[in-house]
């Protein structure tokens, strides 16, 4: 059974960092793209960022570009988010998320296969 398990949210005022990780288990962690996306109350689940199986690869969210950073490491079977520069519209639920599909890396919520169960990050003064 596959587990996707993120770790790291919290309050941080507006300016801070934050990092969250994503530990696999139950896959074959280099099989898989990895993604983060968020949620904001009353909003649809947003793309952030997403990391090819290589980690050679990376896309961002336009709203996030330049803040935020995605990254691996396959022989921990962890993927994190490094966010910098946290404004109050960063506050949402944030999901990490495997695609099995190695051809490259998607954007579309729909392309992905497993899921996490959600951290809050929350960024107020």
């Amino acid at each position: 059974q596959v587990h996707l398990v993120e770790s790291g949210g919290g309050l941080v005022q507006p300016g801070g960092s934050l990092r969250l990780s994503c530990t696999a288990s139950g896959l074959t962690f280099i099989n898989h793209a990895m993604g983060w996306f968020r949620q904001a109350p009353g909003k649809e689940r947003e793309f952030v960022a997403a990391i090819s199986w290589s980690g050679i690869t990376t896309h961002y969210g336009e709203s996030v570009e330049g803040r935020f950073f995605i990254s691996r490491d396959n022989a921990k079977n962890t993927a994190e988010l490094q966010m910098n520069s946290l404004k109050s519209e960063d506050t949402a639920v944030y999901y990490c998320a495997a695609d099995q599909f190695t051809g490259g890396i998607s954007r579309a919520l729909a392309d992905y296969d497993y899921w996490g169960q959600g951290a809050q990050v929350t960024v107020s003064s």
